[in-house]
């Protein structure tokens, strides 16, 4: 099971990214070509309401057309997949030990396991790290980050893959996935903060040297925005989601009918922004400040939200560059605006190049 983002020892099996969230299935696969990489093939499917629920397949059956028909339409043939684990599935615990080879780890870590997380460890697939960025100031003692999810969780999508008729070659978090493609492989002492404003939640992700720290979820989303404009005006969904594709949050300056509309939902990812970074800095200090914050997902387009966060939030929020690690001869096939949707599952798929 892969966690986090360490090189797969054989990489000769060719192999694509597979994201799926609640409204969509995204797939991706990536080569090199005399020292260049390229994307062989990529895709979006629309998930029909109710196939994905709270990260449950409530529908295996359309889960499985939508999965076959994206990666018809990308044209992969490779039947090897990485597929996204979403954060609300997972447990992520740092926990201090005394100073030991990775050997000692490798068994010191199941019994932190069972203190730490509520299942036993025969009901997990868990991956660990030891930190560079350790907070003790014991030299006798070290952080690692441990990473566990739910046996059951994992072998119904292993399951689901082989009646697809693919081989899972891999799961990896979310939230290492994102990190893996929107922050610089050579880039350390840096401290981060990934926005991932998804279909139905919206994740807030800090890492330092590109290593998740802190994950949390809410169930606030680009989604959330759209329905409070529908229940407003009490228009139709489409209709809705229409007026905030074309004038985002609108003019707050003017405070426009759009802003008024949308205004509790945006204060509310500005609350739970400022929690996130609030429980960071006063809890797990493993840095002293946040050096910068990337938004991703279908949600980050939305126009004027990212300058009204930076604005309430006081930080510089940049909108992310999935293919920064990406090594491209040419133009990128999915543009910078439209590549934050792909951001979890480029980050599964660069893991090959």
């Amino acid at each position: 099971m892969s966690i986090f983002s360490k090189k797969i020892i054989d990489p000769t099996p060719p192999y694509f990214g597979l994201d799926i969230s609640e409204l969509s299935v995204k797939v991706l696969q990536m080569a090199n070509k005399g020292g260049s990489d390229f994307v062989y093939g990529f895709a979006s499917e629309r998930l029909s309401q109710g196939v994905i629920k709270e990260g449950n397949i409530m529908n295996t059956n359309g889960l499985i057309a939508s999965i076959k028909r994206a990666r018809v339409k990308a044209g992969i043939s490779t039947k090897n997949v990485i597929c996204s684990l979403p954060e609300s599935k997972s447990f992520l615990r740092i926990v201090t030990i005394p100073q030991m080879t990775e050997d000692e780890v490798r068994e010191a870590i199941k019994w932190e396991i069972e203190a730490v997380i509520p299942l036993s460890i025969d009901q997990v697939y868990y991956d660990w790290q030891i930190l560079e960025c350790s907070v003790t100031k014991d030299e006798k003692k070290m952080d690692v980050i441990i990473v566990a999810v739910a046996r059951k969780y994992i072998d119904e999508y292993i399951e689901l893959l082989r009646e697809v008729g693919l081989t899972a070659y891999g799961f990896e978090l979310e939230s290492v996935a994102q990190a893996m493609s929107l922050l610089r492989d050579d880039e350390r002492g840096v401290t981060s903060m990934i926005i991932d404003i998804g279909d139905k939640s919206t994740s807030f992700v800090i890492t330092v040297d590109n290593v998740p720290v802190f994950t949390s979820s809410i169930p606030l989303s680009a989604d959330s925005m759209t329905k409070s404009i529908e229940q407003t005006f009490g228009i139709t969904y489409r209709e809705a989601e229409n007026i905030k594709m074309t004038y985002g949050i609108g003019s707050v300056l003017k405070n426009d009918h759009v802003f008024q509309a949308i205004n509790s939902v945006v204060e509310n990812f500005v609350t739970e922004a400022q929690k996130s970074i609030n429980f960071y800095l006063s809890g797990l200090t493993y840095s002293d400040a946040i050096d910068r914050i990337i938004m991703c997902g279908g949600g980050a387009k939305t126009v004027g939200l990212a300058p009204y966060l930076s604005r309430r939030l006081g930080y510089n929020i940049e909108l992310g560059n999935p293919w920064v690690n990406v090594r491209f001869k040419g133009v990128p096939p999915i543009d910078r605006e439209a590549s934050v949707q792909y951001a979890t599952v480029i980050g599964l798929a660069t893991k090959q190049v």
